[in-house]
């Protein structure tokens, strides 16, 4: 396989560029902090997020079915605050991807679920526009993994057939739903498997990897 057959990566944010936004466990250190009943709000989580990342909810609207169904000892933007305090980047996957795009001349596409402020919120914080050239965000285009729609809309966005593009994910089933459409997949794990895993596909950082071809 060569880099020439490769024109685009299709990339998940969280688990592979950045944390994940706003997984179990980072509600589990905002309940601990504000003092919240994690089962509780875990329940009511469950039956409203869906709804917030296919941008259908704003997130003052999941605040108050989640959080601010009753009276609090602290504001909704204080809770906001820490919400978003949970996000982290990945520097070296943001690296070998910056590389990898100038160096190969790819498109870059994100392909996430995420709820919009706390996307918009990600995006500027990490500077992500940089970095991707098409932004297929579940709160963008009403659509959330693990529906293949998102993935076909990302295909027709990018104008890219399915055999030109790699995508980079680190959840097994959306991994296994995009192969059905004939997308080749990393199942990312960690930034070396993955850099590895790239290169074997023609697509070589600029790190030294002779290792890879013995």
């Amino acid at each position: 396989m060569t880099a020439k057959a490769i024109d685009c990566l299709f990339l998940d944010i969280g688990g592979v560029l950045l944390s994940n936004g706003w997984d179990h466990q980072a509600r589990k250190r905002v309940a601990m902090q504000l003092g919240l009943d994690l089962a509780e709000m875990e329940e009511r989580h469950h039956l409203t997020f869906n709804t917030y990342e296919e941008g259908k909810l704003t997130l003052d609207e999941y605040l108050r079915r989640v959080i601010f169904y009753q009276k609090r000892s602290f504001a909704p933007s204080q809770f906001q605050d820490l919400m978003f305090a949970q996000s982290t980047p990945y520097p070296e996957m943001i690296e070998l991807i910056t590389r990898l795009k100038l160096k190969h001349s790819l498109k870059v596409a994100a392909v996430n679920n995420e709820g919009y402020e706390l996307n918009a919120h990600r995006i500027q914080k990490f500077k992500l526009t940089r970095l991707m050239d098409f932004f297929i965000s579940s709160c963008f285009v009403h659509i959330r993994k693990p529906d293949a729609d998102i993935l076909r809309l990302a295909l027709n966005i990018a104008q890219v057939r399915a055999t030109q593009v790699i995508y980079i994910e680190n959840t097994p089933i959306f991994v296994q739903i995009a192969e059905e459409l004939g997308i080749r997949c990393i199942l990312h794990t960690d930034y070396e498997t993955t850099r590895e895993k790239l290169a074997l596909l023609g697509l070589r950082s600029d790190i030294a990897e002779n290792r890879i071809s013995n």
